[in-house]
């Protein structure tokens, strides 16, 4: 097959790349960041409780987990540029008429249809930042895009705390959603499709581009315990995350903006330093052991379910911060490495779909945990309901360890397939 060359790019621009997306990443955080953070106004607003609330969080985990695993197919047959052009487009439309919502339906329906938008990005968004770095620098690339969830999900959750303050619930919405589409603009401008080099390899050039993409990920037992490992582990950091901000108000008494501080805002920091160090320990080990980057997961999530299980001891402001950040730094070091160690099982031709299915299970979890987390709290209290989660990344540990020599076996052939190529 003839591939048509393309026009040289600067040796700089995949880390040009890199900021561009991260850029686009924090928007996708921050725009989901709002609703927790109003929550106690919604409350009033709608006259609903905690548990109509969850049942709106698990809408949209469930939507964006359908979606992302569409979105995350169709990444591996268009051009991922367009697709995340189109997705920040349309989620930040979707932010914005929040306000519209008069009704606790509306409310639902419009929350709905910001995770659609928000679903087409991920999958395409790492996949396109796989293509561009090598095997050298794909866990630092990957993870500087990663902290861009926790500085989005910190920041926007303060910004959201102090315009909800002085304006009411409606106003973030607004704000957050008018600067999504004015980057929109630049990123219309300024994102590239052309990979290093001169040509671009389609996807119908690789071995495995005769076989649909969904069987390629399903047929990889590797691939198929990082699903099962990023569903545990999205479903106790999302419900720790979405509910950190009702703990601060209502049981430490701290007003919107102070509870931010405390709740995503220590996992903000605590996240933004951990991915970097996650990255560049994986990067460093994947060169001395083909599992390196799976032990790095290994080690994250059992530093965080240490720390999430003795929760209920804090009793104070600053140790509920101190643990939120210890349990975050250790969810930090996954999150620094688990695409770079998808994509050291999954060939770049299926990528987009391997991540799309892999968010789709992990948000499928973090829709049930999230409404799961209130409904312990009923009974046991939100300080029990939060350590309960510990659990959740305990079971992800024990799936790390005993798949290890399947995993190892995985990446043997993968590598095998590369050097064929």
């Amino acid at each position: 097959m003839t591939i048509s060359v393309r026009r040289p790019v600067s040796k700089t621009y995949p880390w040009i790349l890199v900021g561009l997306l991260w850029t686009v990443s924090c928007l996708n955080a921050a725009d989901r960041s709002v609703f927790n953070t109003v929550k106690p106004l919604l409350r009033k607003a709608f006259h609903v409780n905690d548990i109509q609330l969850g049942l709106v969080d698990t809408t949209f985990f469930w939507g964006y987990a359908f979606c992302a695993f569409l979105f995350g197919r169709i990444g591996d047959s268009v051009q991922r540029r367009n697709l995340i052009l189109f997705g920040l487009i349309f989620w930040s439309t979707a932010t914005g008429m929040m306000p519209l919502a008069t009704s606790f339906g509306l409310l639902l329906t419009m929350r709905g249809m910001v995770a659609i938008g928000e679903s087409t990005y991920y999958p395409s968004a790492t996949a396109l930042i796989s293509r561009w770095h090598g095997q050298s620098t794909r866990s630092r690339a990957l993870s500087i895009h990663q902290t861009a969830i926790f500085v989005g999900g910190g920041a926007g959750s303060w910004v959201a705390g102090k315009l909800a303050d002085a304006h009411g619930w409606a106003i973030p919405f607004v704000v957050f959603a008018g600067t999504g589409l004015m980057f929109a603009g630049v990123l219309a401008w300024l994102l590239r499709v052309d990979v290093p080099g001169s040509a671009v390899v389609p996807a119908a050039v690789s071995r495995t581009a005769r076989t649909e993409p969904v069987t390629v990920v399903l047929a990889n037992r590797a691939a198929l315990v990082l699903c099962a490992v990023y569903m545990f582990a999205s479903a106790a950091s999302s419900a720790v995350l979405n509910w950190c901000n009702v703990y601060a108000h209502d049981v430490l008494g701290l007003n919107l903006a102070d509870s931010a501080l405390v709740g995503p805002m220590m996992i903000t920091i605590a996240g933004f330093v951990a991915v970097l160090v996650g990255g560049w320990l994986a990067d460093r080990l994947a060169v001395h052991c083909p599992l390196g980057r799976f032990t790095v997961l290994l080690i994250g999530l059992a530093i965080a379910a240490v720390f999430l299980a003795i929760f209920p001891l804090a009793h104070s402001v600053a140790l509920v911060g101190l643990l939120l950040f210890a349990t975050s730094f250790g969810k930090g070091l996954f999150d620094g490495c688990i695409y770079a160690a998808m994509f050291d099982v999954v060939a770049d031709e299926a990528r987009a779909t391997a991540t799309g299915m892999m968010t789709m299970v992990g948000f499928f979890g973090a829709g049930i945990a999230t409404t799961g987390l209130p409904l312990i709290a009923s009974v046991a209290g939100l300080a029990a309901a939060f350590a309960m989660m510990a659990a959740l990344y305990g079971a992800a540990v024990l799936i790390l360890i005993v798949s290890r020599p399947t995993v190892r076996a995985v990446i043997a052939r993968q590598s095998g397939a590369l050097q064929d190529v």
